[in-house]
């Protein structure tokens, strides 16, 4: 509401004046414009305010995602591979709902704490591929590295790199699962075949050997590495450092010595089945 000045505070031409002019405008001088928003750029209720709270509560949900995370990679680790959302969930001290809304479903659970736990292996193997002088060190320090980490808690280990669960909480193999899977080993795949690169010079016949080895490799580290976290305690299984220098040996060799070596004394030949 335009303030009213006194009575005879204004002449007769002033107000003759004032009766020409257009409408007085009402805003303060110096008074910053509102936006589009209706309020003061900066203030509660302007833009800088909006995207403050906005990043305010991203730092939060991602806060809170890594603790979800966490708690199911201790959870897993205690309750094993197979523990469902539930069980996940209470020994998180939450609820279900809390762990689908953050992750969707058990698939998507899988695959955060994949990335997590695979992304801290790659880390490991390639710390350890790199101290290494040679290609064979290089190998035998990766094996090491990898059944080292898995060895830590087999439990994580299996949860992350299975594709497919019997859990009700999600049917049919895990697609994002196996896609953080398959990108771990496509890097492991590269540490091997860098240094093959270099030993081997160029030429398309080593290109071929380099192309395919290493995926090879990949193969039976993983096989083999796997058996031998699920074997029970024994005489009969070897302890990490001797595994990850069989299977080193295996890549590098083969089972060729072992088909050299000659049978024992007493032990009866292998029968010639050529003859009759």
């Amino acid at each position: 509401m335009p303030h009213a000045s006194p009575p005879d505070a204004t002449t007769a031409s002033g107000k003759a004046a004032a009766r020409g002019a257009g409408p007085r405008s009402s805003t303060p001088p110096n008074t910053p414009s509102s936006g589009a928003s209706g309020a003061p750029s900066g203030t509660p209720g302007g833009p800088s305010g909006v995207d403050g709270r906005s990043s305010r509560w991203q730092s939060h949900r991602e806060e809170r995602r890594r603790e979800l995370i966490k708690s199911a990679r201790k959870a897993v680790h205690a309750l094993g591979s197979d523990a469902s959302m539930e069980d996940i969930a209470i020994a998180a001290g939450t609820s279900k709902s809390v762990f689908y809304r953050y992750f969707g479903d058990k698939a998507g659970l899988q695959q955060a704490v994949g990335e997590v736990v695979l992304g801290q292996m790659q880390r490991r193997i390639q710390e350890a591929a790199q101290s290494a002088q040679t290609p064979r060190e290089g190998l035998f320090a990766m094996v090491s590295a990898y059944l080292q980490m898995a060895e830590t808690s087999p439990n994580v280990y299996t949860f992350v790199t299975r594709h497919g669960h019997g859990d009700a909480d999600t049917a049919g193999p895990s697609v994002s699962t196996a896609g953080a899977l398959s990108h771990f080993f496509a890097a492991i795949s590269d540490m091997i075949a860098r240094p093959m690169r270099s030993h081997l010079g160029g030429g398309q016949d080593k290109e071929a050997v380099i192309g395919y080895w290493p995926n090879a490799a990949i193969g039976l580290v993983r096989n083999a590495g796997e058996q031998w976290l699920a074997s029970p305690p024994g005489p009969a299984k070897p302890d990490q450092e001797a595994m990850a220098r069989q299977i080193t040996d295996w890549l590098c060799f083969g089972i060729a010595p072992e088909l050299q070596t000659p049978p024992p004394k007493g032990a009866d030949p292998v029968p010639d089945r050529g003859t009759s």
